[in-house]
């Protein structure tokens, strides 16, 4: 196997001209033992050497670096994955190491300027200069003939993406949240080191290690991807806090929501709706099917939901119609949703939904995660290992409705808020269904069931009187009798 990890990194060094440190043994246990190591001493910063023909680079400069696709890793060993690497610039200056391993050993990478094609606008490197890389992308035949689609990338901190088949990318995966939204100052952690093993020929997972540094804790993680129809991951991950972590996020999400139809009239658009996610999905321990439609809120929001470990949860984009956009650019109907399930014991906790007021779609304002009841202490270490599951859709019974649309707006009057949700999944008959509404504050009316032959399914509507109310949190399910046939719908009304 050594022979093998050397006469493929000779290959690829001779052709893209990549330098190759010595090996070194490796495994699972190096990382943990490395990000042990850093834990018991303060947080050492970085020190990022971004070249100088790399410094200052435009957005559209720095997206016209591409990878020369000659110089692809593994790119002609006939093997099921492919590799790309990305250099510094723009706003990824953070240098990580890269490194390449099999039978137990590894090498690190060292790129150099000529793995790259660069436009005319990049300054002209020095011959053969060495590039200090932001991260990498993974490419694998996961839809139709023969093209290297990208399904996952790994760039700029702890954030991760991935795609399942047919898709585009959208919401974002991170390795640790730590004080989203405090006051303070949110911390990002930083993926400094990643090692990935080399796949062989009938290999349908990737499997990657990444070490994890921060001011507040280090971490060693260990991702296995099966890119498909859905695209799995299992993490598996060692939090080694150097300090009390009494906020902290695990299997954090970020997404961009700027409106849909329940508040398109606060903004001047020609498109119907523009997110990469528009609901937050729970499953709660008690298999209660939670439904949050995420606002785009004047002033920052935070809701939780929950006591005890989910079974999961999730930022869903269920708006898969074109025409639920009409952006042609952007084809938000192909983001995928994110649903995320423990596979350990996590303890009691809640879900977090944080919500961020944004004027441009260009701006992640969605962050959802789990967070412990009870702080992080340092020099403990915790453990977690979680499911990620790419796609279109989250996981949901059958047979059981859940919520496709949310609509809101004023009365004809002006002194009411009149809503509208449609249902599907429930049937189509109402012989039996009754609505089951609850508000905590303010006076609900006009609470109606019909079907919706236009879906397939049903629309509840009702009023609400918010009166001096400044936020009021609805909750609405279909009931047959006394056992509901649809999710849990929530949301939150504020006066601004």
């Amino acid at each position: 196997m050594i022979r093998v990890l050397c006469t493929l990194l000779m290959a690829i060094a001779a052709l893209a001209e990549v330098r190759v440190a010595a090996s070194y043994p490796f495994s699972l246990d190096s990382v943990l033992d490395e990000a042990k190591r850093r834990a018991s001493s303060p947080y050492a910063a970085q020190r990022n050497n971004v070249p100088t023909w790399l410094e200052k680079l435009s957005a559209d400069q720095y997206r016209s670096i591409r990878f020369n696709s000659q110089s692809d890793i593994w790119g002609d060993e006939g093997l099921p994955f492919r590799m790309e690497l990305l250099p510094v610039g723009f706003n990824f200056n953070t240098t990580v190491a890269i490194s390449i391993v099999e039978g137990g050993e590894a090498q690190d990478l060292i790129a150099t300027s000529s793995m790259f094609i660069l436009s005319s606008s990049i300054p002209t490197p020095p011959a053969n200069a060495a590039v200090p890389l932001s991260g990498f992308r993974i490419r694998a035949h996961i839809n139709i003939g023969k093209l290297w689609d990208e399904f996952l990338v790994f760039q700029g901190a702890s954030y991760f993406r991935a795609v399942a088949q047919h898709q585009v990318y959208g919401l974002s995966a991170r390795g640790l949240a730590i004080n989203t939204a405090e006051p303070t100052g949110e911390e990002f952690p930083v993926f400094t080191h990643f090692w990935i093993e080399a796949p062989h020929a009938k290999s349908t997972e990737l499997i990657i290690y990444a070490l994890l540094e921060s001011v507040s804790a280090t971490g060693a993680y260990r991702f296995t991807v099966k890119p498909g129809a859905e695209t799995a991951m299992e993490v598996d991950m060692t939090l080694f806090p150097r300090e009390e972590l009494r906020l902290v996020g695990i299997a954090p999400l970020t997404s961009m929501f700027l409106f849909d139809e329940t508040n398109r009239g606060r903004l001047d658009d020609y498109r119907p709706e523009v997110h990469d996610s528009d609901g937050l999905q729970v499953l709660t321990k008690t298999g209660e099917q939670l439904w949050r439609p995420l606002a785009n809120p004047a002033k920052l929001q935070i809701s939780t939901f929950t006591k005890q470990m989910p079974l999961g949860f999730g930022l869903m984009q269920r708006s898969r119609d074109q025409t639920d956009f009409q952006d042609l650019d952007a084809q938000y109907e192909r983001r995928p949703s994110l649903w995320v399930e423990p596979r350990s014991e996590w303890g009691p906790g809640a879900v977090e939904l944080v919500e961020i007021p944004s004027g441009r779609e260009t701006n992640d304002n969605i962050v959802a995660f789990w967070r412990p009841a009870t702080s992080l202490p340092a020099g403990h270490p915790a453990q977690f290992a979680y499911h990620l599951s790419w796609g279109a859709e989250g996981k949901f019974p059958k047979k059981f409705g859940k919520t496709l649309s949310t609509r809101s707006g004023a009365s004809i009057d002006g002194k009411r808020r009149m809503f509208q949700i449609d249902i599907v999944g429930a049937g189509e008959k109402i012989d039996g269904l009754h609505v089951d509404l609850g508000t905590t504050a303010g006076k609900l009316s006009n609470v109606v069931l019909v079907p919706n032959p236009g879906i397939h399914g049903l629309r509840a509507s009702f009023e609400l009187d918010t009166g001096n109310a400044d936020l009021v949190e609805l909750r609405m399910r279909i009931m047959r009798n006394t056992q509901p046939v649809s999710e849990t719908w929530l949301y939150r009304w504020t006066a601004s």
